[in-house]
């Protein structure tokens, strides 16, 4: 594969060598260390008593990174163009992985919830894939119908047509905070690809109408907003993972009992390695921690966004509106899984990107980052860019050589 992608212009195999936007990339690879060590303490007293080995999760987590990074490696050959060229393939990819995952036999049920296919000793997450194939569709989408979707509102309806089925889907698993994240991202791409403001007005509020039915039609949602509202009342039980997140952040302080050293990862909180593992990182970290960390993520959604801003100014819209969409799942899963963790918002199962323990969560986090670092190279080497004509010699070093000894030759 790699031998295949080789030839065409990319970051990795160009005549600056490793040619990667150094501060988004530096940011998410401080995450990624961060996640791994905090995994490491959070789940070593679950794992020494359910496996024997402490290590047990750290070591299926590296695993995972390095699945990860060789899937960013090879994302980062694949020029964006090929993205959109095969976008609506991937579309319809993401509806098969949603359909399979809900069949019985094939998809893995675990705490009632169909969320996986299993794999042997590993799961594939379908609706991680699915919000990533959902963004590069509807950038696609973007390009081909700007003006319909700007000025009409047919164009502004016709991804609902996608969406809302795919929303449905991942409702039946059911995964109500996929559903959001995803819908947030598209509604923030279609507002930064032109909608009207009435348009998206009216997107808001049948949204924020639909999430209010959802939660009055399902007793366990309706459950947990009120426990949100006082989690104390009901401390040992609807209640519980909540207060003992409270408690996991009152015991850090400011900075922190040591790393290593949390009392609430010990069985009084529950999946302390996944979706509560930023408390576990107060407690241990302290307030000062905890807000580096939230500084990081804030700094990686905000570079990701000015990728977006400088593709779209150099008439790369595709490019664009991928990055977009992009910030905003991270943007989205940040402010879900941390208000959840702070007691902001109600329980919800959402990993915290590049943090959290999850497969299929760090694989696509790895491979988002690579198509961030990508369009980046193509905005500044002016790839694609419809003002500029591009030609492969300008970034093969050997075609580079080939023309300097060509010109030796003449000057003798």
């Amino acid at each position: 594969m790699l031998a295949l992608l080789r030839p065409y212009p990319s970051p990795l195999f160009g005549r600056r060598g490793l040619d990667l936007d150094f501060p988004l990339l530096a940011g998410c690879l401080a995450l990624l260390g961060l996640g791994l060590v905090m995994i490491t303490s959070a789940s070593s007293e679950v794992a020494a008593v359910n496996s024997g080995n402490p290590l047990y999760h750290m070591t299926r987590h590296l695993i995972y990174l390095v699945i990860g990074l060789i899937a960013a490696g090879v994302t980062l050959l694949i020029p964006m163009a090929t993205w959109q060229r095969f976008g609506g393939t991937l579309l319809l990819a993401a509806f098969a992985l949603l359909v399979l995952v809900l069949i019985p036999g094939i998809g893995r049920e675990v705490n009632g919830s169909s969320r996986w296919i299993g794999f042997g000793a590993f799961n594939v997450q379908p609706s991680e894939i699915a919000k990533l194939f959902v963004v590069v569709y509807l950038a696609g989408y973007l390009v081909r119908r700007q003006e319909e979707v700007r000025e009409s509102w047919a164009g502004f309806f016709k991804p609902f047509v996608v969406l809302l089925p795919m929303a449905g889907l991942l409702l039946l698993e059911p995964d109500f905070g996929a559903t959001v994240v995803m819908m947030g991202a598209a509604a923030a791409m279609l507002f930064l690809g032109g909608v009207g403001l009435l348009r998206f007005g009216l997107m808001v509020a049948l949204a924020v109408g639909a999430v209010f039915v959802l939660v009055q039609t399902q007793e366990y949602r309706l459950q947990r907003l009120i426990t949100f509202t006082d989690p104390w009342a009901d401390q040992f039980g609807s209640g519980y993972q909540l207060t003992q997140a409270l408690i996991a952040f009152g015991r850090g302080e400011w900075f922190g009992v040591g790393l290593g050293n949390s009392i609430q990862k010990q069985f009084y909180l529950p999946e302390a390695h996944t979706d509560f593992v930023f408390a576990v990182l107060a407690e241990e970290l302290g307030l000062i921690g905890a807000l580096l960390t939230v500084a990081l993520f804030v700094f990686v959604s905000v570079r990701a966004l000015y990728i977006g801003l400088w593709a779209e100014k150099a008439k790369q819209f595709f490019s664009a509106y991928v990055a977009y969409g992009l910030a905003f799942l991270w943007i989205g899963q940040f402010l879900i899984n941390i208000g959840v963790n702070v007691g902001l918002l109600p329980t919800k199962g959402l990993t915290l990107p590049f943090l959290s323990y999850g497969g299929s969560s760090l694989v696509i986090c790895c491979v988002s980052l690579a198509l961030l670092l990508r369009i980046e190279w193509e905005h500044r080497t002016e790839l694609d860019n419809e003002n500029v004509e591009f030609d492969e010699a300008d970034f093969a070093e050997a075609d580079a050589d080939v023309g300097n000894a060509k010109e030796a030759r003449h000057a003798r």
